[in-house]
């Protein structure tokens, strides 16, 4: 009988273990998915799972990397690349992907290391050699890059990347027509390529070859019609053939398509003053406002300082010169016939100058005059390129969470906020922390406390009928717990005056209560903030990110001693419990709104020692990095807030750290 119980218990044991095995297969499988559907940070949540419970999986890093990735999160995609490679060194995905990483942070010569070690271990991988193609065109290597896509084809003779990728690079070198020999191959293996027709009429726009180019174009818009590039580059063929009506209509498609594109706007503003259309001279501001290149009145600017430049050098050699035969004169005869000369010679001069400046300021308008009719006339036009080489890529909204237009405050403070008994909103419940937990067990759990730092307005008429509660209570007892309790109740429903007798009453009852000095120090920052926000003095928030950089929001700066009320109680709930890691964050977050940077991070590390996934810690900290012009440990701890549930994170990696 003893020994059916132990195979029973062998049994159920394996039993466990297979569910658990089978568990963890289908959040892989989900993740995924997840990362195949676009959605990258629920694909994050569930590579979390897994490798909490398998932290020695290299695949969980691999694919949680690969979400990141996708995020633009570059950095905390190599964090777990690394950690792949680490796990299993003689993995040629991980090198492959971490090496795209390092690409996409301009990074090059890392990458080209990285695909050299995959390529070690899988030499037969052609998407490797066209990825260390890339970086060696990157790095201006076009043979190099022409050899690697040559091998990608010796791979696989049918690969239209490598084909396009090596056309990229004949174009480059300047042998338009290899490259087009590399695009025919590409459109009899894919005839309904929209990018290979775009590419050839490049290749063929280069060779002066409009006719073609323009069937190219044409065929381009025909299999997809919502590439501005095409519209774009099909005006300025019609341009170039002078069908100036036509090269609008198709500047104003890319436009719609596009708004951002400043090269349409410049070349319909050629093509509109050539018309003498109005509109032009708005269409040369946007396109200036785009992009700083297309600002004709700069370089003309440009161009007249410099010739003033080189005036001045002139006259200042020719006075330099003077100077020295002067002094190669040793008699005073020669010197007075040279001084009466020089005198003539003034005279002279003084006249030529006149002169000159009349000829001078006749030659510029005569320029000026010149360069708006070689700019009316003007066919340089900008074509835009698809070639595959690094460059800056345009912000676009497309829904993603890195590309949302948004302005990122910092996370904002956590204080005690509560449930109602069996309440289901536990979104809000996000923390574990033992004070918190003996306080609800004092309570018996009603109310439920809980610590968070979202808005709680819809819980006001729950907060008032707790003040009730606890009004009976302490009429049959008085202590510093159903003190503490009304005075946190108070403070949620903005009765500060209320709130600040219960704490204090509290911590006269019991100067040992750390959470009624934790809590009286934020009632006295939400008071402070509600007065700030009714005199009008601005954001409570220091930090913002707004246009690309992170910069001090604050209109003005708030003396210490202000705040040194809300410190000391800060100071006192931490030195009566050292490791309540919401006191040092809410201390940050306070020292930020001083200015008080360098401060505020060494709370923050605090704060993320004793609570190693406190995402708003991590949060704060990166944003605070930034400002602070730590860009790599900035997007380090950005990615680790965004990898724990704070999306925002990304928006901030991509517009400011990458």
């Amino acid at each position: 009988m003893k020994k059916l119980t132990i195979l029973f218990a062998l049994l159920l044991s394996m039993s466990f273990l297979a569910e658990a095995q089978l568990n963890i297969n289908h959040f892989i499988r989900v993740g995924r998915t997840r990362i195949s559907i676009g959605n990258y940070t629920g694909a994050i949540e569930y590579f979390n799972i897994v490798i909490e419970f398998k932290p020695y999986l290299a695949e969980a890093y691999l694919y949680r990397g690969m979400a990141k990735h996708s995020l633009e999160d570059y950095r905390g995609a190599i964090a777990d690349y690394d950690k792949a490679i680490e796990i299993k060194p003689y993995y040629p995905r991980a090198y492959n992907n971490r090496g795209m990483a390092y690409h996409n942070l301009r990074l090059y010569s890392r990458a080209i290391e990285d695909y050299d070690r995959a390529l070690e271990f899988d030499p037969s991988d052609e998407s490797i050699y066209n990825n260390r193609g890339i970086a060696k065109l990157a790095l201006k290597n076009l043979e190099g890059a022409i050899e690697d896509y040559d091998k990608a084809l010796e791979v696989n003779p049918k690969s239209t990347h490598a084909l396009m990728n090596r056309s990229n690079a004949k174009i480059v070198s300047g042998d338009i027509k290899g490259a087009i020999s590399d695009l025919n191959q590409v459109i009899i293996i894919r005839p309904h390529y929209a990018a290979a027709y775009l590419n050839r009429g490049l290749a063929r726009f280069e060779l002066e070859d409009y006719a073609s180019a323009l069937r190219d174009y044409d065929q381009s818009i025909r299999f997809d019609a919502t590439n501005a590039l095409a519209f774009n580059n099909r005006g300025i063929v019609k341009h170039k053939l002078e069908d100036y009506e036509s090269a609008i209509m198709d500047y104003d498609m890319a436009i719609q398509l596009n708004p951002e594109m400043a090269s349409a706007y410049f070349n319909r503003a050629m093509a509109r003053e050539i018309l003498n259309r109005l509109g032009y001279e708005q269409d040369y501001q946007i396109a200036a406002r785009l992009n700083p290149q297309f600002d004709l009145s700069q370089r003309r600017i440009d161009a007249e300082q410099l010739a003033q430049q080189q005036q001045q050098q002139q006259k200042q050699q020719q006075n330099s010169s003077s100077q020295q035969n002067n002094n190669q004169q040793n008699s005073q005869a020669n010197q007075q016939a040279l001084a009466q000369n020089n005198q003539q010679q003034s005279a002279q001069q003084n006249k030529a100058s006149v002169a000159d400046q009349k000829s001078d300021e006749q030659k510029r308008k005569e320029e000026m005059e010149a360069e708006r009719r070689r700019r009316r006339m003007r066919m340089d036009l900008v074509i835009e390129d698809t070639r595959d080489i690094p460059e800056e890529v345009e912000e676009v909204d497309d829904g993603r969470i890195q590309n949302k237009n948004i302005v990122i405050d910092l996370q904002p403070m956590f204080f005690i906020s509560a449930f109602e008994k069996n309440a289901v909103d536990y979104e809000r419940f996000q923390y574990y922390n033992v004070v918190i937990d003996d306080l609800n067990a004092e309570n018996n759990y009603n109310p439920l406390l809980s610590i968070s730092n979202k808005p709680v307005t819809t819980y006001q008429s729950v907060f008032e009928n707790f003040i009730l509660f606890f009004n009976e209570k302490i009429e049959v007892q008085e202590n510093a717990h159903n003190y503490l309790n009304r005075g946190i109740f108070y403070s949620l429903t903005g009765d500060y005056n209320s709130a600040f007798a219960d704490l204090d009453k509290a911590i006269a009852l019991d100067e040992k209560i750390s959470l009624a000095y934790f809590t009286r120090a934020n009632t006295r920052y939400k008071l402070k903030e509600q007065v700030e926000l009714l005199a009008g003095m601005g954001s409570t928030n220091s930090l913002t990110l707004n246009e690309g950089t992170i910069k001090d929001d604050s209109n003005e700066k708030p003396s210490v001693v202000e705040y040194q009320e809300i410190l000391d109680d800060y100071a006192v709930t931490l030195f009566l419990d050292p490791d309540f890691f919401f006191g040092y964050y809410n201390r940050a977050f306070i020292k930020l709104r001083l200015g008080e940077y360098r401060s505020a991070v060494e709370d923050l590390n605090r704060a993320i020692d004793l609570e190693p996934e406190f995402a708003e810690a991590y949060f704060n900290r990166g944003l605070t990095k930034i400002f602070l012009d730590d860009i790599e440990g900035g997007a380090l701890d950005l990615s680790r807030a965004g990898e724990l549930g704070i999306d925002g994170a990304y928006n901030i990696i991509k517009r400011y750290c990458n």
